[in-house]
Parts: structure tokens; sequence; C-alpha cells
């Protein structure tokens, strides 16, 4: 029987199935639109290629952090500092440890690292944009009196964030159950940081 689902959600769905299962290298349109339950003809129509699936499949599939990084920057004061830096490492750090196994693949191939790039540069993406949004996160936070006036966003968010890369990365290889738990890391993580940073008193 058929999904019910619209179209583009099951290639995405089934996108996401073949990059954790086989690596994006090694998935194909074919096999993606096979998947799905659709001809590789209604997966452009969704689709301009490949890369853009990828793309998606990491905004759509993953934990998002860019609204919540939006949201916290909007309104940096609704609740705790500690509470708002350990809820976006969290997710930062599932998102790296879901996104990894997929993405790893890219850097063994310099022709598809290529495309990807410039996939990413036609869509307004990048691996950069959760630095610059919790950066602007903890500016807005500076604002708001709570993070010390001195304290480097920047270099605060990418200590966060490289953190929760590396922990993919370097954890990755003792396969299940080896990683740090996600809560674990991110409250630990945050508490170290903010020693740094602090939080401005009054």
């Amino acid at each position: 029987m058929p999904s019910a689902k619209p179209a583009r959600e099951r290639i995405l769905d089934a996108a996401h199935e073949l990059m954790l299962t086989v690596g994006l290298a090694r998935t194909t349109t074919k096999e993606i639109a096979k998947g799905a339950d659709c001809s590789e003809a209604a997966l452009y129509k969704h689709f301009a290629s490949k890369e853009e699936l990828f793309i998606r499949v990491l905004s759509e599939r993953l934990p998002r952090l860019g609204p919540l990084l939006r949201s916290l920057a909007a309104e940096p004061d609704r609740a705790p500092l500690e509470e708002n830096l350990t809820e976006i490492v969290r997710q930062a750090a599932l998102f790296y440890e879901q996104s990894f196994p997929i993405a790893a693949s890219l850097y063994a191939q310099t022709e598809l690292k290529r495309r990807h790039d410039e996939a990413m540069r036609e869509l307004g993406t990048g691996p950069h944009l959760p630095i610059e949004g919790l950066a602007d996160y903890l500016r807005a936070e500076q604002e708001a009196g709570r993070v010390r006036e001195d304290a480097d966003a920047f270099a605060a968010a990418s200590l966060l964030l490289g953190a929760c890369a590396q922990r993919a990365f370097a954890y990755d290889v003792l396969g299940e159950g080896g990683m740090p738990p996600a809560d674990a890391f991110a409250r630990q993580l945050v508490r170290t940081v903010l020693v740094g940073i602090g939080e401005a008193s009054g």
C-alpha cells in the first residue's frame, strides 16, 4: 500500500535513510526515487540535484539549530542563560552526531565536495551559519547584561559548536554507546565555557 505522505516527504525520508546507511557518495537519485516509490523525474520536480537533497535532509530531518538560535537572539532573556545555552549545545551535539556519518564521505571525494559547496552557496546556507547565529545570540545576551561585555561572542560560539562537532568526530570510531550522552555533554560544556564568558553581575 503506497504511503499517504506527499512525494516530497517520501523523497526526503528515503534520502535520509540511504545517506545514513550507505553514505552520501554511494547514494544515487535512482535509489532515492526507488525508496520513495516514485520516478526520478518526480524527484527532480522537487529537488534540483542530489546536492540539494543532502542540504534539505540536513535542514529538515536533523535537529534544527537555525530557528532555535533566531528565536533566542530575538528574545534572549526569556529563560536563564545557562538553560538557553545548554539547549543550543544539546541540539548542536545531536545535529553533528547525526550528520557526521552522512557528510564524512564528502571529504573523501574532491569533486563531490566541490559540488556540495557550490550548492550550499547557491542556496545561501553552509556550516558557518550556526556559528554566526550563536554569536548573534551571545551578542544579544551581552546587550541584555547577561554576558560579560569583553567576551568575544564569535570565539565563544566557535568553542561551543566546535566541541559539538569534535564530539561526533572523535567518538564515531567507538560505535554505538561510546559517545558521551548529549544531555550531560551539553551541561558540562556550557558550565565550563560560562566560567570564561561569565554572567554579568546585576
